[in-house]
């Protein structure tokens, strides 16, 4: 997938504690799209990874970039996440390139994976409006 380097230098990483509260990694998310602001060309799609090590983490939440959007997670828990992180990046006001209004987010994917028990890795991979990805049958 080809991506433009306002939204991928917005991308990030992070290690929580295995106890941290979902509202906690909400927060966190929300937070990294509100610091991307208008720099990462929105409306986003936000892809999230879970879980895996610190690598594998950044591979799942761009592998949920390639998900279609509006294709909610199969794992009811993580449905409803992606709903709620969504309404909330949409609450932000950011809007179109950055200039106000409530679609700041077209979408936000979560892919998920065991890890360790002593760690939690949250990656949020940040997708311009524009959106490149193509597919092939061979």
């Amino acid at each position: 997938m080809a991506k433009g380097g306002g939204s991928e230098n917005r991308s990030r990483f992070r290690m929580f504690r295995p106890t941290a509260d979902p509202e906690e990694i909400v927060d966190w998310v929300v937070k990294v799209v509100k610091q991307a602001g208008a720099d990462a060309c929105p409306p986003f799609i936000v892809g999230v990874g879970i879980g895996g090590d610190f690598e594998n983490s950044c591979l799942l939440s761009k592998k949920a970039l390639l998900r279609s959007l509006g294709q909610r997670n199969s794992d009811a828990f993580y449905a409803k996440f992606e709903v709620d992180l969504l309404y909330r990046i949409n609450g932000l006001g950011l809007g179109p390139q950055g200039l106000g209004g409530d679609t700041t987010a077209l979408d936000v994917l979560v892919e998920t994976s065991p890890c360790h028990i002593a760690s939690l890795p949250v990656a949020v991979n940040i997708e311009c409006h524009c959106h490149r990805h193509k597919t092939a049958v061979i």
